[in-house]
């Protein structure tokens, strides 16, 4: 089964207003009906590096954001991992990823679990969410996780042992560490021989850049599509055949004694 999958990297800037960026990712998505899997950046509405925002322009599921984007994702029939927004909730507030089907309804929330507190004030302004979220889909079982959580490879281990196959994972990573985000996606497919498609901001705020470079990694850790700095669609294939190939021929993951 080959999945047409697009990664929407978004241009973040500090000049748009979020009904200006949401307009941008409903004409992205257009430009991606052919994909039955649409992935966006995180915070990509509110411009991650906004902390002065994000209470502002905080949303419930019910709001304008995932509202539109739902109704998008059901008008050209693909699934749509809507990125992440600034969840207003009963209890504070909270970066939360959505994941809608291809009729816009919701399959899935997930509350970023590792806030970010390096020259960041998300720790401060949110509260973590506790659980590891996978969502069984047609398009296979999809493993949801949030920028910074790529640095804990214990947490993909357990989507991993939770029934992941295909690892998404939406961020606005920082160019200083592009290096990092390039290592850190590639193995945590490479480990948990598994799809990942990482989809990341282009644009910036203030003095801060977006290092960009979204990419589709296979289950061997090769970045089968990828992009630079440039906002733009990443398009690529996810082999779910070759996925299943790749565990039965070599069996790390059930080789392990630890």
């Amino acid at each position: 089964m080959q999945i047409k999958t697009a990664c929407l990297q978004l241009e973040i800037t500090g000049k748009q207003s979020k009904e200006e960026r949401i307009e941008l990712a409903l004409q992205e998505m257009e430009r991606a009906r052919d994909c039955q899997l649409i992935v966006l950046p995180e915070l990509w509405n509110v411009n991650f590096l906004d902390y002065s925002a994000y209470q502002r322009e905080s949303e419930k599921f019910s709001g304008q954001t995932i509202t539109r984007l739902a109704e998008k994702a059901a008008e050209i029939d693909s699934f749509v991992h809507a990125g992440s927004i600034v969840e207003e909730a009963e209890d504070g507030y909270y970066n939360t990823s959505v994941l809608l089907d291809n009729r816009g309804e919701m399959l899935a929330t997930y509350r970023k679990l590792h806030l970010f507190g390096y020259q960041s004030r998300e720790k401060e302004l949110l509260k973590p969410g506790q659980e590891i979220v996978i969502a069984e889909t047609p398009l296979g079982r999809l493993g949801l996780a949030t920028c910074y959580d790529i640095r804990f490879p214990e947490l993909f281990r357990r989507i991993q042992e939770k029934g992941a196959e295909i690892l998404l994972v939406c961020a606005a990573w920082p160019f200083p560490r592009l290096s990092h985000w390039q290592i850190l996606n590639r193995a945590r497919a490479l480990e948990n021989t598994s799809y990942l498609v990482a989809v990341n901001c282009a644009g910036g705020f203030q003095e801060h850049i977006y290092a960009g470079h979204s990419m589709i990694v296979d289950p061997w850790g090769t970045v089968t599509a990828g992009s630079d700095y440039h906002p733009g669609i990443v398009r690529g294939e996810i082999d779910r055949d070759k996925l299943q190939h790749i565990r039965k021929t070599f069996p790390v993951l059930t080789d392990r004694r630890m």
